[in-house]
């Protein structure tokens, strides 16, 4: 089937010139006000940025008003794709009322109440503005509940921009230490001392690892913070007896597990660690619960969660925000989360496996080294022959991240926006032709590229 692209069609191709005169016009202009050019480190460069100019359902449309699939979906968030008609009705007549006041609205309450109803082990809720501000709570709501300051973490695993949970998030083969005790790396310079010190490194489905060190630092660790499918470590599920080691270490010995769901609560109806058999203490959302607004949560058990109760005196954790709670994200929010029924993550569902499927037997009838990772709604391509376990196995060797960025090239020339090295996300408007067409030129690309595919380390 061939790719249309704002109208037009052709096969698959990379003749196509990826980023168009306006938006490397538009990137001229903002090398003039921002550092690098942009305003987020996470922007991706063909070598200039792609500009938009709208979206609507599962397309973006760029200033050059060529049209692209899109699979980023702002970095998961999008889950019903772009101007999602019910949401835009929504907030159209909330902002004729208000866009934010200083007093709690009802809108609130009927997120949280929805929340509470289907997220296991979400009893309570506080909002915040980010997926960042969301772990960041819950990290000192931990502290606040046990009296300790320490946390673990999985190397690799992406948390949001509190210093604690950036620990190792970059790691390299020439810092990362030894297989059996990871090293707290520094994500930037200048990140405090006393900050690596107070992070356990953890590997990733490593599970004897994982229960000797939570043990043995159980005496000082307040939680242990899991992204139940780490995107930036591999996508890759955990081991069941990886999740019971994590569990059972943390039972215990009194350490909180947090559930980091705010990329991966789309994998179900009630999140990612339902799906995998995690029972969390605390659990944070993000991402999809805004329905594209700014959005954060934490949610848990009614006990953990009484650090934030204020009602009789000085809570033991204070929380507040100019924007918690807003009117605007709680009604986008609601509006989303009511139309992700249980039909809606079926049809994620498959999706998910067509893309997958097709990706992995394409892979298969060309005998490449390349493999697929995922589950639900998430898919993503390695450039290695086996899937990963974790973000050490994941690591992009250098001929591995040029055929990444040619696969990523590749995928824009063919009217498709399709993420480096992360997670690629479905919406509910993509269609069985879509995701056959995502299958198409993924094949189109090994094909064109069958000789380039020898560059490429396969990693052990």
């Amino acid at each position: 089937m061939p790719v249309d692209r704002g109208g037009t069609s052709s096969n698959t191709t990379t003749g196509f010139e990826v980023v168009g005169q306006r938006s490397k016009d538009s990137f001229a202009r903002a090398r003039l006000v921002f550092p690098d050019g942009t305003s987020r480190v996470t922007i991706e460069r063909n070598p200039e940025p792609l500009y938009l100019e709208r979206g609507a359902g599962s397309y973006v449309f760029d200033v050059d008003g060529r049209r692209f699939l899109d699979l980023n979906c702002n970095f998961t968030t999008l889950i019903h794709g772009h101007a999602f008609p019910p949401v835009v009705e929504a907030l159209s007549h909330q902002l004729q009322r208000g866009s934010c006041f200083a007093n709690p609205t009802k809108g609130e309450i009927e997120l949280a109440e929805l929340l509470c109803g289907r997220i296991p082990q979400v009893h309570r809720v506080r909002f915040v503005n980010t997926g960042t501000e969301a772990v960041l709570f819950a990290v000192k709501a931990a502290r606040a509940f046990t009296g300790r300051s320490k946390i673990a973490k999985i190397e690799g695993a992406y948390h949001g921009a509190y210093d604690w949970v950036e620990v190792s998030q970059a790691a390299r083969p020439d810092n990362w230490g030894d297989f059996a005790a990871p090293k707290s790396i520094a994500t930037y310079r200048g990140m405090p001392d006393g900050v690596l010190e107070e992070v356990l490194v953890l590997r990733f489905n490593d599970v004897e690892g994982a229960r000797r060190l939570l043990t043995l630092h159980a005496r000082d660790l307040a939680a242990v913070v899991l992204d139940p499918m780490p995107s930036r470590g591999g996508l890759t599920a955990p081991k069941s007896e990886f999740v019971a080691a994590i569990q059972e270490a943390a039972r215990s010995n009194g350490i909180l597990v947090i559930a980091d769901e705010v990329l991966n609560l789309r994998q179900g109806f009630q999140g990612s660690a339902a799906r995998y058999g995690l029972v969390p203490d605390l659990v944070t959302m993000g991402k999809i619960i805004g329905g594209g607004l700014p959005i954060g949560a934490i949610g848990g058990r009614e006990d953990v969660m009484e650090v934030f109760n204020a009602s009789a005196g000085p809570p033991l954790l204070p929380q507040g925000g100019t924007f918690s709670a807003n009117p605007l994200s709680m009604t986008a929010g609601l509006v989303s989360m009511r139309h992700l029924d249980h039909a809606a993550f079926d049809h994620l569902e498959t999706l998910g496996n067509i893309v997958r499927d097709g990706i992995a037997q394409a892979i298969e009838k060309r005998g490449v080294s390349l493999c697929v990772t995922g589950a639900a709604s998430l898919f993503r391509i390695h450039p290695m022959k086996l899937p990963p376990n974790d973000y050490r196995e994941a690591y992009l060797s250098p001929g591995g991240a040029s055929v990444m960025k040619e696969l990523t090239r590749f995928f824009a020339a063919n009217g498709i926006i399709l993420p480096y090295g992360a997670a690629s996300a479905l919406s509910t408007p993509m269609t069985r032709a879509d995701a056959e067409i995502i299958v198409e030129v993924f094949a189109g690309f090994l094909d064109s590229n069958q000789g380039k595919m020898d560059v490429i380390e396969v990693q052990t």
